[in-house]
């Protein structure tokens, strides 16, 4: 067997394991080594972003390179809808270095991506993103549906949201959603809150970050999302989890919770945004700490006492400055 035929039984044999772990829906741990001798991190977080540099996609990309630069990021987070309209047609579709690979090509951009997918990721071929294929074309690429992220002082907990929207099973409309592994849907979900709440009842981590697609709590268009209220809020408020991140919403916007530390963060705002849709009725007002209906992105500072979080617009402006500790939580 020749050297590309064994590398290609390797890719597919990795496929094929990383495919039965999302359908058993176990959170696979990975580890991001520390770069800093502090073992403070700084990342970047983008939502719904891929449209081949059109709607702002690219100036947005060098602003993030001029920012994450300054920042000295470690890693970027990826809240999903990577590739708009309909995800990507398979691991060899163009729309992957058209919309990622040739244009986050800032030298402080070329840092390991850990993306989830979104409901537009779905109307593809959802496995092409979990492909090592992708991987091996572009080594900062890192996508699988759900997954443990350990730092020195954080855990990320990424979870696969989609599949809680009960439309896109029931009123999917003209769409057609790429549900290899979710199915069964009821044991998909059940297996993926059990193993949430048990990953987040034994983490010891100094800092709990939930990260998926879908709002929890925004006055966005999309608004909250009821199912995970359901389902997802007590896990996360029973287990002291520090932030949940998504995107969704095409917009930058920060809730504050008034029975727990819990905050809600939105970075949606990768591309196309604009949408308005504004609906301050459902959440507490008091809650409401930023809303900005525009591009931009966010940044965050972790050590081991302290988080400090900053929104940005296309400009490079800080729109919005956030920070808490582990004794207090306060707005700055």
């Amino acid at each position: 067997m020749g050297r590309n035929s064994q590398l290609m039984v390797l890719m597919i044999m990795i496929l094929f394991i990383e495919i039965t772990v999302t359908v058993n829906g176990e959170l696979q741990r990975f580890v991001h080594p520390a770069t800093k001798g502090d073992g403070s991190i700084s990342l970047l977080v983008i939502g719904d972003w891929g449209r081949k540099g059109r709607y702002n996609q690219s100036q947005l990309a060098y602003q993030m390179g001029i920012t994450a630069q300054k920042k000295d990021v470690d890693f970027i987070i990826s809240t999903g809808d990577n590739f708009y309209p309909s995800g990507l047609t398979d691991e060899n579709d163009p729309a992957f270095d058209e919309s990622f690979t040739n244009i986050y090509t800032a030298p402080s951009l070329l840092k390991k991506w850990y993306t989830v997918l979104g409901n537009h990721d779905y109307r593809g071929n959802a496995i092409a993103q979990l492909s090592p294929i992708l991987k091996a074309k572009d080594s900062k690429w890192f996508c699988m549906k759900s997954f443990i992220l350990n730092t020195d002082i954080a855990e990320f907990f990424f979870i696969d949201t989609t599949p809680f929207e009960d439309k896109y099973f029931t009123d999917p409309e003209d769409e057609v959603y790429d549900w290899r592994g979710v199915l069964p849907r009821d044991k998909y979900l059940s297996t993926l809150l059990r193993d949430l709440e048990s990953a987040l009842i034994e983490s010891q981590a100094k800092w709990k970050i939930v990260v998926g697609h879908h709002t929890i709590k925004s006055v966005g268009i999309h608004g909250n999302t009821k199912k995970l209220v359901q389902k997802v809020l007590p896990i996360l408020e029973a287990n002291d989890v520090d932030l949940y991140i998504n995107g969704h919403d095409h917009c930058l916007e920060h809730i504050s919770s008034h029975h727990s530390r819990l905050q809600f963060l939105t970075s949606g705002g990768g591309s196309k945004a604009w949408r308005g849709g504004y609906d301050r009725t459902s959440i507490n007002e008091k809650e409401m700490r930023f809303y900005y209906d525009g591009q931009g992105f966010m940044t965050m500072q972790i050590t081991e006492t302290d988080i400090d979080i900053d929104f940005y617009d296309i400009f490079g402006n800080i729109l919005h400055k956030w920070g808490a500790s582990k004794s207090f939580f306060s707005s700055i």
